[in-house]
């Protein structure tokens, strides 16, 4: 190589989208199997900045059973179609729209409200985000879970869930822009996580 020779650095890129195809597998949308008793559809529509729907993310979502127990049992990753390990995946379809067969969690601790942690993984994000659905029943709960309440109405309505004719949930994520999903922080701040 001559000393004339000038060498252009690689230009940086987001991570992704290849993880459409590298990390869904068979029945990662079933906690448990449709038709269970109990169980209920959770879905929704992943939207970037402009509005428009997304046709390549991923959500993880982790919940407690419908007792509020946190379970800790193995088969996440390879579904037997009975037992209910709290963890799921669900990449989006063309039109972005995204669902789960699941159960309404139980709260965690007596008055705590209810609700299931999500992880999003979507073009154009460096890291993946994180955020939570609340079910939209036991007001008194919601108004005082310490998240809900640290946010002003407006944002805090981006977490709650709306209740289907069918028993199911209905929860639409906004990357950015108006209406944007409140997302959480965790670095440095401990278990309780921060608001964003």
């Amino acid at each position: 190589m001559s000393n004339s020779t000038k060498l252009v650095p690689t230009p940086g890129q987001t991570v992704g989208p290849f993880y459409g195809y590298a990390l869904p597998y068979d029945k990662d949308r079933e906690l448990l199997a449709p038709g269970s008793p109990g169980s209920i559809r959770l879905q929704g529509t992943v939207y970037d900045g402009a509005g428009h729907a997304i046709p390549d993310a991923i959500l993880e979502i982790w919940q407690p059973d419908s007792e509020g127990n946190i379970v800790h049992r193995t088969g996440s990753l390879v579904r037997d179609g009975y037992t209910f390990t709290g963890f799921g995946r669900s990449a989006v379809g063309n039109s972005g729209v995204y669902t789960f067969t699941t159960v309404n969690p139980g709260p965690t601790e007596p008055g705590a409200a209810a609700f299931i942690s999500v992880a999003i993984f979507a073009r154009g994000l460096m890291n993946r985000l994180f955020t939570r659905i609340y079910l939209p029943e036991n007001e008194e709960a919601l108004a005082n879970d310490p998240l809900l309440s640290s946010l002003d109405p407006e944002r805090r309505r981006t977490l709650i869930a709306r209740r289907d004719a069918d028993g199911g949930l209905t929860w639409d994520i906004r990357l950015q822009g108006e209406g944007e999903t409140v997302f959480l922080d965790f670095e440095g701040t401990g278990t309780g996580g921060a608001a964003k």
